[in-house]
């Protein structure tokens, strides 16, 4: 390293290599890692290959005008995803931080031969650019229903990143606004688009009823501790610039989802992925919850929201109660982040995440049937073989209470692309009329009612009940 770099290098704002991670933190383990992280000659080689190597013309691939609204961390991963799809058309790249994220953004997709416009104002963008048919959406949660209404308005089509927003009346005007326009709306839980996901509901819960009754869930999202985000000096936005678009400083801009009236801590940021799970494979909303949580080891001046929550749903299943509980903390990375479902026939236990053993797997039950149809048609693997060193039968060394393990299966299903790519392929088929939206703005709404009543309960201090009315509009 050189003397100035050395010096830039010791600036209290300076944007290091782990910074950059750390910027990426609640995005999943491998999703930007494998792109944005590689050596930009192979990437950028490989990348345009994939672009270039299926024109949509071969394809016959209805080609679609897109703009990036939003291009920090979350908005370069959505952004490396749709390099990936065939048919886009990049035409326009709106990002407040212009000196950093909008010319990267821009100046990585020169590098795939789109000249795109660069904008600082959304307003602006929509009033320049009259091609755009799409708007893709990765802006802090509190600018998600300005965004998407005004988007909504100018005739686009929106892919909008979860939370769909941090207040449910904002929340509420986006399912309005797409009422009224006639436009698509997606809302970015990803996993709803998840080829595993989609086997594990379809297949594995529903046709085969492999989980027989779920009876209790529970899922994580656990992370290690890390600093507030830095950014280098030079290239800070003028006090100005982040008043205008609801910053107090450059630590609030770079750091939002910790602040109070802008994110909603990591319950919202992180939990929101997997209580949409929750209602999704239980098929139902949840008619309580009850919660406890804090700002346990952050300072509080800086870290607004709960550092550490751990919640517990009451829902009425199709099959009747069940009960599921959620924990995120951000002092220990213990085990990562995935759900698991507890049924009286079996355990599926499934991670977006292809880092760690969770990633995919279900347990039969003693009691259940044996699954061998199941194995034959590929809906599962076949068991794993436990072995037990000299010893046939462990009944004698077994507790009262306590029962043989069971079979564990695999999900079959490898999945190597970036997590986002589905869910964005969805979104860009729905618009070609080939598919229907796996997370319209209804299904994101219901999620949103779920998730940020945790906090609510939190500084309540008691159980709440949801009103079935209040998913509703």
């Amino acid at each position: 390293m050189n003397t100035k770099e050395n010096e830039e290098s010791k600036e209290p704002g300076k944007i290091r290599r782990r910074d950059f991670i750390q910027g990426v933190a609640t995005v999943p383990v491998l999703g930007l890692f494998g792109y944005a992280l590689a050596k930009e000659r192979k990437y950028v080689k490989a990348q345009k290959a994939a672009v270039q190597g299926t024109p949509a013309q071969e394809e016959n691939i209805e080609e679609i005008n897109v703009a990036l609204l939003g291009a920090g961390a979350q908005g370069s991963v959505l952004l490396n995803a749709m390099l990936l799809i065939p048919g886009l058309r990049f035409r326009a790249v709106c990002d407040i931080w212009t000196e950093y994220n909008l010319k990267r953004a821009v100046n990585l997709l020169s590098k795939y031969d789109f000249a795109v416009n660069g904008y600082e104002n959304y307003e602006e963008m929509l009033d320049k650019e009259k091609d755009l048919d799409a708007v893709v959406i990765a802006t802090p949660d509190f600018w998600h229903s300005r965004h998407t209404i005004a988007c909504l308005q100018a005739g686009l089509h929106v892919y909008c990143e979860k939370e769909m927003s941090n207040t449910l009346e904002d929340a509420r005007k986006m399912v309005m606004a797409q009422r009224q326009t006639g436009k698509l709306l997606q809302i970015g839980h990803q996993r709803r688009s998840h080829p595993r996901y989609i086997h594990c509901y379809d297949k594995i819960i529903k046709e085969a009823g492999l989980l027989g009754r779920i009876v209790t869930a529970n899922g994580q999202w656990n992370r290690s501790v890390q600093e507030d985000l830095g950014w280098p000096s030079r290239y800070a936005i003028a006090s100005d610039v982040l008043q205008k678009y609801g910053y107090d400083s450059m630590q609030q801009f770079r750091n939002w989802r910790w602040y109070r009236g802008l994110g909603g801590g990591p319950i919202v940021d992180l939990g929101s992925h997997q209580i949409d799970i929750f209602n999704w494979f239980l098929e139902a909303r949840p008619r309580a919850v009850i919660a406890s949580g804090g700002t346990d080891y952050f300072p509080a001046e800086s870290h607004e929201w709960y550092d550490t929550v751990m919640a517990i749903y009451e829902y009425d299943t199709p099959k009747g109660v069940a009960r599921a509980y959620y924990q995120t903390q951000t002092t220990n990375g213990s085990l990562g982040y995935f759900e698991n479902f507890m049924g009286d026939l079996g355990t599926l236990v499934i991670s977006e995440s292809e880092a760690g053993s969770t990633s995919g797997s279900i347990y039969r039950q003693p009691n259940a049937p044996d699954w061998d149809e199941w194995v034959r048609r590929g809906y599962v693997t076949a068991p794993k073989i436990q072995e037990i060193s000299n010893e046939l039968d462990v009944s004698n060394r077994l507790d009262v209470r306590e029962s043989a393990s069971p079979d564990e299966h695999k999900i079959p299903i490898e999945f190597y692309d970036p997590y986002h790519k589905p869910h964005l392929q969805n979104f860009f088929n729905a618009i070609r009329g080939k598919e229907e939206l796996n997370c319209p703005a209804e299904i994101g709404y219901e999620t949103a009612v779920s998730v940020l009543k945790v906090n609510e309960a939190i500084a309540a201090q008691k159980r709440l009940t949801f009103q079935p009315d209040e998913f509703e509009i």
